[in-house]
């Protein structure tokens, strides 16, 4: 990326590199050590915390990362002063929580690969972010962090985006742990993880962290998410959408099933004046109204390092949550659900995850998806029912309940005003 090289390049010279904790020891996280270790001079990868140290011990040892401190010890690597940015790679949520407040408190930049967390009290982290004097981020790679350097790119060269997509190969609500087995062996990755790719529930979580950081909504519950023919052309598929609904209002982000080139992002967007648009008409992006932006892959932990230069060096986010919440991501029966049965995690047999506008949420009393773990079913859920906060009983004492529900009285989701206005 311009500008980071140069940055990097520059500590690297002068033996301050950026010293960086990661947490999480899994599949992305593999990725991370490895291209921090190999191919990222002004980095030094300095602690991994994770809650399986030999799993930690085993990703330093391939990466070649020599002397990493290797700890399930939070405090250890949060309080640690020579820590500057904590990478937060483990897809959790009540985990995950808690390193990232006491990083936060602890004066520490946090890059997040964990739409979950981010989709789920993320407003409030950022809040508590800027109240910390740290940058809260999201990650280049990351198909949320790609959205948003394109959506900056279109809006910086004077197109007013319109929509933010994402272009998926597959969606099936109704996949899980079993279906996608061999798919999650072949590629050595979590089942659930994959599972929840294929349900819907992380690209609900990917679009509505973009709709926060933008201001866009969605314009259904579970958003339009159009099925092309394979390998239609991205300009061609984004023609499904409604042009009135774009042109009118805040924006919308969405999806697109089928579509090439996937798994890549788009941001569509128009321009009034009539000279631009001939110059555009002249440079192959058509007449317009809608012109279409996009950028053929998305390379995830290939892309940390330049998030990590961005917030340490830049104080830059790749992603930043700015304004209320817009978008939330609710809670919805995979199967039907009896009374006294326990909610399984994300990606697992049990429900899936939708994209629903905030105050319709708020309005609803809807459950998050991220607060669903280990719910008991207080009675009867019909299969495709999004589910309240009053068809389950909560475990007790969780720090992702509180955070939420300080969120949600801090954001009543009535006003859709910008943070601080």
């Amino acid at each position: 990326m311009i500008l980071v090289d140069r940055a990097l390049e520059t500590r690297a010279r002068e033996k301050r590199p950026i010293r960086v904790a990661m947490v999480g020891a899994g599949f992305m996280g593999r990725g991370i050590a490895r291209q921090i270790a190999r191919y990222s001079p002004g980095i030094e990868l300095a602690a991994i915390l994770c809650r399986d140290p030999h799993k930690g011990r085993a990703v330093a040892a391939e990466a070649g990362a020599a002397g990493v401190f290797v700890t399930d010890d939070v405090a250890a690597v949060t309080d640690d002063p020579r820590i500057e940015v904590v990478v937060e790679v483990t897809g959790s949520l009540e985990y995950a929580a808690h390193v990232v407040v006491r990083a936060m408190e602890h004066g520490k930049h946090l890059v997040l690969m964990n739409a979950e967390l981010d989709g789920t009290v993320g407003p409030l982290l950022k809040t508590m972010a800027d109240r910390a004097g740290v940058v809260y981020s999201g990650s280049d790679g990351d198909q949320p962090g790609v959205q948003m350097n394109l959506y900056r790119f279109v809006r910086g060269i004077g197109v007013r985006p319109v929509l933010c997509g994402n272009i998926k190969g597959l969606h099936d609500p109704y996949r899980n742990p079993t279906t996608q087995e061999g798919f999650a062996k072949r590629w050595g990755q979590n089942v659930r993880m994959v599972t929840s790719f294929a349900d819907g529930t992380k690209i609900s979580f990917e679009q509505a962290i973009v709709a926060n950081a933008t201001g866009m909504r969605v314009a259904r519950r579970g958003m339009l998410g159009p099925t092309v023919e394979t390998g239609t052309p991205i300009e061609k598929a984004t023609q499904q959408f409604p042009v009135e609904t774009l042109l009118n209002g805040p924006g919308i982000v969405d999806y697109v099933v089928g579509a090439a080139p996937g798994p890549g992002v788009f941001v569509l967007g128009t321009i009034d004046d009539p000279v631009q648009r001939h110059y555009l008409n002249l440079y192959k992006l058509g007449e317009g109204p809608i012109y279409c932006f996009y950028r053929p892959y998305h390379l995830c932990h290939f892309e940390v390092p330049n998030t990590i230069a961005r917030v340490a060096v830049f104080k830059d986010a790749a992603l930043a949550l700015a304004a209320e919440p817009i978008v939330d991501v609710v809670t919805t029966a995979k199967v039907a659900l009896a009374a006294g049965e326990l909610i399984d995690g994300l990606g697992g047999y049990k429900t899936y995850g939708l994209a629903e506008n905030y105050v319709e949420s708020r309005r609803a009393g809807f459950l998050p998806i991220g607060l669903a773990e280990g719910c008991r079913v207080a009675r009867p859920v019909a299969k495709d029912q999004v589910l309240t906060y009053e068809d389950v009983e909560r475990p007790a004492g969780r720090l992702i309940d509180r955070l939420r529900e300080e969120q949600d009285l801090r954001f009543p989701g009535t006003t859709g005003k910008k943070r601080g206005a």
